[in-house]
Formats: structure tokens, sequence, C-alpha cells
């Protein structure tokens, strides 16, 4: 029987008994703070029957903190569920005499899912009706099973707790045995003592280091908020997620399934404490073992990226303030006679008519755009797709009737978010900014009055599908970029404010920036969803969820592509993401390596920062480096600011040094680009990130653990940026047990360890690492030339002087749906004994026939190589190259779909 799978221990106290505890001080980093607000004295603590006693640890450390005695009993016998698992219900401990904000709940239920072998699912709730996020959990490949990878123990001494403990290593991947389990309409709290120090996630912030810093008390905030990141601080998405990495190395990810207005604070011993303010403790676990496989898992779960269009993983412009047609056709000119490629132009703001949304200033009457749909028609027949910025705000005042369309139809169909009297919500935002001049501040009484789109309601999705149309007949645009959705106001509540009540006014706010209707809407304003007071982290991820169901129809059987601000997790389903309204500092060009690698944890892989920077004036040394970088982000996009001092950024505005440095960054990212695509057709099929800190390959490598001045795209490919000012070297770690070869040469990384790489100022320094085999392919200016080129290999070979790869292609436009039944071509490739194979998989995409694989990289070969054999017949066009002995060949003019052997003679 599936309930009899997962063993579980329960260790039970007799009832009636009496449990001793001690009155002396508990150590600082086992506390559970009892008083969450400033200004704790003994006297205060000790009123509410907490503990007092002074902490010498951490300023965060609380004195006063919760006895061992607080929390819930077991209440009656544990009994099975038929889904599969056990629910346990609980009653609040006669000695828990102490509430934090009231209205605890007396009894509460605590259900153990057991998913899979690998998914756990525990949901502590009372018996309420209570919020749930409506966001479909998909099921596992595999339900059920028999070889579970967790055990399950709860003890009721002196109250209840539980633990998940891994099989293979007796690890607590969750403990709550440090109490503080609490259950009030208005907060609920869960503490889980972790395993290691090794957590990484949790968002959105910015994050000083990828490894999260157990060694004093911190706190993450999470509540979507329009707001630079700078530190801890909680930003543009809700991500409640974490990845560990255990002593032995096994990993698993956890997903705290809410979106009220929540915060994990980290202690030193070490645990997350994670408390919210609203609807309910849902939780699944994801075992893993490998780093790969527990965030797949957690991708599977809640919906992987689709394939990305091709051409969105090419180099991407975009600026506010081209002001003209003219401004924006010279910087693309020079970008292409600079020979950068570029696949993307963006628009902006300044293309709209005062600002507002799905309009263009086709008068000239700010800015000069006239003639802007034939110039987007032009771009596409050099290869360059269009996307433009809308946002969810519409203009409001009544003077922009009847000619403004989104508001005329949006009263019609009932599209906005109300008041709790049922009247639309109505914040400030940018429509009506642009005649004000730039000289006056964004902010309240700046911009125009809005109403906010309710994407829960169907009624708006059929709105939105309607006025996209509309714009796509007037501009032919390509995709859209979801901004200021989280959802961001110029005016905190409404024009008319937020009443006075719990909602707005909860007794208990996370550490976010000021309070829960700051700069947004009122909390307890209404959704088809629910009231904003839980919805409102939620409004970007229906926003690009709605905007993708609306607008896919208007392309066919082609993909569109969305990027989106705000996000949430199951987002990456329908947006990509950039990191927001970053600075142009070298602290923000190294915290981008970690924004991005989180929210590949995050399930968003193709992410991105503006390069550059968005606020602030690069030096021309800053951006050079940057471009360097950001030519391999999964997502890669130049952005920048309107500001009072005019200046360009975009990367022929620099000199030939810097715009060589960038082309053959670029060039080389247009190269790998069929590796890099293959990377998210195995994110869509089984999960998993495209750029990856080096843990994720060599979890147990204590080492490799803590660095976050390096990535991986996949496996195989390294990238060592410098991300200081002035340097000329960088250094790189490469660990024990595996063979590293510089890109550019072949030539192979001597010894394991930390290695001081020089990195003068147009170079970036990057490796592939053996046992891998990169499919290629020749680049081009955009990805329309550069996908009618020939392939190629690179292979790098491991210590047993092998190596495998994979290869996916299709017509890089096509719907997922299309690429389910099989329209694509994929072939696995495999390096041994000195024979290179490629055996054909699936061989129905058409398009690629007349294609060719023509040459390959050889990286690692135990002895110099005299004798090509190509399918038993000699082939002489090759050469070696040093210093690194890398092998060349050229002109194998092989079909891409077929089978294949060469063979490599000494």
């Amino acid at each position: 029987m599936k309930l009899k799978r997962v063993a579980v221990t329960v260790i039970l106290v007799v009832m009636g008994t009496t449990t001793v505890l001690s009155q002396e001080c508990l150590s600082d980093s086992l506390r559970i703070n009892c008083y969450l607000w400033e200004g704790a004295t003994q006297e205060l603590c000790e009123a509410k029957g907490c503990t007092w006693c002074p902490s010498s640890m951490d300023e965060l450390a609380p004195s006063c903190y919760l006895p061992p005695n607080y929390g819930y009993n077991i209440d009656g016998p544990i009994s099975e569920i038929p889904e599969g698992g056990y629910r346990i219900n609980l009653k609040r401990s006669p000695a828990s005499n102490i509430s934090y904000v009231g209205a605890d709940s007396e009894e509460i239920s605590t259900f153990f899912y057991f998913d899979s072998d690998e998914r756990l699912r525990i949901k502590i709730t009372d018996n309420t009706d209570r919020f749930e996020v409506p966001l479909e959990i998909k099921p596992p490949a595999n339900p059920g099973g028999e070889n579970p990878q967790y055990r399950i123990e709860f003890t009721n001494n002196p109250v209840f707790s539980f633990k998940v403990i891994r099989v293979s290593s007796g690890a607590a991947v969750f403990d709550t045995s440090l109490g503080g389990l609490t259950f009030a309409n208005q907060f609920i709290q869960i503490v889980n003592k972790v395993p290691s120090t090794n957590g990484y996630g949790i968002g959105e912030n910015e994050q000083l280091s990828y490894r999260h810093d157990f060694s004093k008390w911190q706190v993450f905030p999470i509540y979507t908020k329009d707001d630079a990141p700078l530190g801890n601080k909680n930003v543009y998405g809700a991500h409640p997620t974490y990845t560990m990495v255990e002593p032995d190395g096994s990993t698993h990810t956890i997903l705290f399934l809410n979106s009220n207005a929540q915060e994990f604070l980290l202690t030193p011993a070490p645990s997350y404490t994670y408390r919210t303010t609203g609807g309910l403790l849902d939780i699944y676990i994801f075992m893993g073992p490998t780093p790969e496989e527990a965030v797949g898992q957690y991708h599977q779960a809640v919906g992987p990226q689709p394939i990305p269009a091709y051409w969105s993983l090419g180099f991407n412009l975009c600026r506010w303030n081209y002001n003209s047609i003219g401004n924006m056709n010279a910087t693309i000119e020079r970008t292409r006679e600079a020979g950068i490629p570029q696949d993307v132009q963006f628009g902006d703001l300044d293309i709209m008519f005062d600002w507002l949304t799905f309009t263009y200033d086709s008068n000239a009457t700010y800015n000069n755009f006239s003639g802007l749909p034939e110039f987007i028609r032009e771009l596409k027949t050099r290869g360059i797709h269009f996307i433009q910025s809308v946002n969810a705000q519409i203009s409001s005042e009544e003077r922009r009737l009847p000619w403004y369309e989104p508001l005329r139809l949006g009263h019609e169909m009932d599209v906005w978010v109300k008041r709790p009297n049922g009247t639309p919500s109505t914040g400030t935002l940018w429509p009506g900014g642009e005649h004000e001049g730039w000289d006056k501040p964004a902010g309240p009484g700046f911009g125009g009055p809005v109403h906010f789109t309710d994407f829960s309601r169907p009624s708006a999705i059929e709105w939105w599908r309607i006025i996209c149309a509309q714009y796509r007949d007037v501009l032919d645009w390509d995709g859209l970029w979801l901004d200021m959705n989280e959802p961001a106001s110029w005016v905190s509540g409404d024009v008319v404010g937020c009443a006075d009540n719990l909602i707005n006014h909860p007794p208990y706010t996370p550490g976010i920036t000021n309070n829960i209707s700051d700069l947004t809407i009122c909390p307890d304003h209404v959704q088809d969803y629910g009231i904003l007071y839980n919805t409102h982290s939620l409004y970007g991820w229906s926003q690009a969820r709605g905007s993708f169901e609306a607008i896919k129809p208007l392309f066919g059987t082609n993909r569109t592509f969305q990027l989106s601000r705000s996000t949430f997790p199951g987002s990456g389903q329908w947006a990509a993401h950039w990191l927001g309204d970053n600075f142009s500092t070298w602290g923000n060009l190294a915290s981008s390596l970690i924004g991005i690698m989180g929210f590949n944890l995050f399930g968003t892989p193709q992410s991105g920062v503006d390069i550059c920077g968005f606020y602030g004036r690069p030096s021309e040394e800053l951006c050079t480096r940057w471009l360097q970088v950001g030519a391999f982000y999964p997502y890669s996009r130049n952005h920048n600011v309107r500001s009072t001092s005019e200046f360009d950024q975009d990367p022929a505005s620099w000199s030939e040094a810097s715009r060589n440095s960038t082309r053959e960054a670029l060039m080389i990212r247009y190269t790998i680009l069929p590796y890099m695509y293959n990377l998210f057709y195995i994110h869509r099929v089984r999960g998993g990130t495209v750029m990856r800190a080096l843990w994720a390959e060599f979890p147990g490598d204590q080492v490799a653990l803590g660095v976050d001045t390096q990535f991986l795209i996949g496996p195989a490919f390294l990238v060592s940026p410098v991300l200081t000012e002035g340097a000329t070297e960088v250094e790189a770690y490469f660990p024990e047990g595996s063979r590293w070869f510089a890109y550019r040469n072949g030539a192979e990384i001597e010894e394991a360890g930390s290695v001081i790489l020089t990195a003068p100022f147009g170079v970036i320094n990057l490796h592939v690492r053996g046992g891998y085999i990169l499919p290629t392919q020749e680049p081009a200016l955009n990805t329309m030339l550069s996908r009618q080129n020939a392939f190629g290999l690179i292979v790098a070979l491991d210590g047993s002087y092998a190596a495998r790869g994979e290869m996916y292609w299709d017509d890089g436009v096509t719907h997922a749906e299309v690429q389910d039944e099989g329209v694509y071509f994929r072939s696995t490739l495999l390096y041994i004994d000195g024979n290179l194979t490629q055996t054909v998989v699936n061989d129905a995409y058409q398009g690629i026939s007349g294609l060719e694989m023509d040459s390959i990289r050889l990286f690692g070969a135990p002895s110099i190589i005299s004798t090509i054999l190509l399918n038993g017949e000699e082939h002489t066009d090759f050469e070696i190259h040093l210093p690194g002995n890398e092998l060349r060949v050229h002109n194998l003019n092989i079909p891409v779909n077929s089978n294949y052997m060469i063979t490599f003679l000494p």
C-alpha cells in the first residue's frame, strides 16, 4: 500500500505527564524571537509570557524569546489520507499563553502527502476558509513509487515537531525541533533547522553572496515592489524557495507556496524562520538528490519555461530616450557597422504619445516617431525583431475619451481592480508625464491617474487580446515588455487613500520597505482572485499568464516573447525576466551573476540584467567588462535610463578597442547558441538551469560551494569574468577531478584549484569542461543569418579521453505544442576510444536538411592525431594549433541529420 512506503517514527509523551523545562538562558543561535517589534524590554517581554535573557551574539539575536513549551500538541490518533500520507490534528498547547498578534488558531491540522519518491508535500492549516495560491502544481513524473528518498519522524515532547530525513544519509532536510510553530489569522510561523549552511535562493532581492550567510541574523523580506535592487530589501518578484546542498553533496529544494507579505529570517542555528501574514503553510520538498535533479523537480512542478524563440536568445538593444526613429536607427546602424550582432530592438516610453501605453507618437507631438510602423517592417527584413513596452496601468482621465480605446473598452468590459465599494482602484503613473517635462521627478503628483487591469478576470484577458491585436495592426511587434507590474503606483494605496483596517494596516508587517500599501494598491482592494492582501505578489504572475494567453493567437503557430519585471513561481512558463533598475557600478556587475543564477533556480532560466546598468553613467572600462560577461547571460540586453545628461552606452558607442572586445564576446555567444538552445530544450523536458554555479556540478567540492564570481552555461562552458575596476587578471577556481580547456586555443589548465588568469582589457576568460561535446554554428550579425550557416562541434575529452553531448534543433519559432508532436531534430554525440559518433534520435524537422556539420575542434587528445577517417574514408583537411595542441578539422560537409562516425588515429 502506498502509505507504507514511508518510514514514520512517532515519539509521543504520555498524555498528562509533565515535562520539566530548564530555566537557563538558551544559546542565542537557538532562540526564536517572541517580541517582533522594536523596543523590547524585559518588562514587555515577560508581560507576554516570554523568556528574557540579554543576547550576546548579534544585534538581531533576540533577548526576548519563546519558551520551549510554546506550540501545538498532537490531538487524537494519526490518520491515513486517501491521497497517500498522514493527517495529524494538533491543538494549541495549554502552556502556549503567548500570542504574537492575536487570533491564534486553537486547532490546526498537518497533512503529509507522499507525492512521489522524490517529492513530499506538507500542508498546515486550520478549519477556516483560507486563501490558497491559484498556481497549478503539476503532478510528479513518477507518482507513487516504492523507494522514497525520505522518512518522517514526529515527536510531541514538549510540543509537536517533525523531521523529514534523507534515507541515504540521515540528514534532516526539514527539522522543526527548535519550536515556534504559530498559526494565527494574520501571522504564521515555522522554523526549519537546516542540515548545512550551503543555502541558495529566496528572492527577489540583491544578495551580495550567492551562498547564504548563516553566521549572523538577517532577514530576506518578500513582497513585490517597484524599487531598485539595493541589498536585502524586497523588490520586483516573490520567490519563497531555496536550494540547499547537504554535507554529503546531496541537494534538495523547498518551496513555501504562499503569496502574502512574508520573510525568511536566517539564524546561526543554522535555521530559516519562515513567517507570512496570511494564507497557509503549503510546503513542497524536492529531494534531488543531485543539484540539477532537485531544481529540475521544482521546475517541473511549477511549470518550466517553454523553449524560447531562437531570435530572443540573440543580443537585444534598448534605451529609454531615443526620442526619434533617427536616433534609434543610428544606434542600430553603428552596431551593424561595428560588426556587432543584434536580433532585437526595443521600444520604450519615448515612442508613446504622452506616455500612454498602446500608442505611438505618430504626429511627433513630443518625439519624432512618425513612420514607426514602416520602420519596424523594414527592421524585420534585416532580421531584427521589435519588442514594445506596455503597462497594465491604463490612463483613467476622462479627457482621453472616446479616442483612447484601452480606457473606453476597459470600462465597457469591466476589467479593473476594484475598491471595496466596487469602483475602480485609482493610482498614478506615467500617462501625462511626458508633457510635464523631465525636470519634475517621478512620484506622487507626476504623471496622471490610472486604473489597474485585473488579470484574474476572464474579461480582462479578452480585453487585453483585443487591444493587443489592435496595437499589433499598427505596430507589428514581436513581443511585449511587461513593466511596472508589481503593481507600481506613484501614490500609496489610492488617490483617495486606504481605509483604516487590519487588512491595510496588519498587526505585523515583515521587514519590507515601508508598508504593504506603499506605492501600490490598497491591500483591501479586490481582484477576482480575492483581496490584494493575499494576491498583491501574484499581480505580475497573473499579467504574464493572462497576456501570454491573450497574445498567443496573434502569432498563429509561432512563438512570441514576453519580458516581465515582476515574477512568482511558475512565471517562467510565460515570460523571461530582467533584474530591473540596476546601477552602473562594479558592485551591480558582480551581483548580476548572483541574481541570474538565482532566477535559474527559481525557474526562469531566460534571465538577465540591463548590461552596463540602468541608472548612472558607466565608464568605458565598466561597460566593456559588463558587455563581455553580458554576452553570456541567458538573456542578453543592453539598456539605460532617460537622463538629464544624455549619453549612449550601447556597445558601438565606445572606442574601437571596446567594440572589438564586444564583437568577439557576442560572436562567441552566437557560436555556442546551439549548445545554449539545447539547454533550454533540456529545461523544457526535465527542468534544470541554463546558467549555474560551479556547485551545481561539483556539490561535494567545499570551495566550489562558495564561488559566485564565475558561472557555468550548462555543465560545460565556464565563464570567469573581470568584476573589479582596474583588474587585468582574475582568480578562477577549477574543481578537482575535471579537465578544463581554454575556449580560444584548447590549452589545458594544468592544475586544479585556484588559478590566476590574465585578463587584459579586451579579454574574458572562457573554458570548456572535459567530458562534453558542444554543438556550435558559424556566427553572423543575427540569428536569421546564422541559422543558415554550417554547424560544428567542440569535443573536450575527460581524463578517460571520452566525451558526450546532445543536440536539439527545430525551426526556432514554432510553439512547444508542435515540438511535443516530434517536429524537431535531436541526436546524441559520443566520443570514446578515438571514435566520435552521432546517433540521430529524432529526424522530423525537415528544415535541417541541407545544413552541414562542417568543423570539429578537439581538445585533450592523448597524443597527436595524424589520421582522420570519416565513415571509414580518410579526411585530410585538419591541423594542430599550438599552444594547446588543439585539433581543428575543416570541410567535413556531413549532413547534420545523418548518423556518422569519425575516427581519430595517432
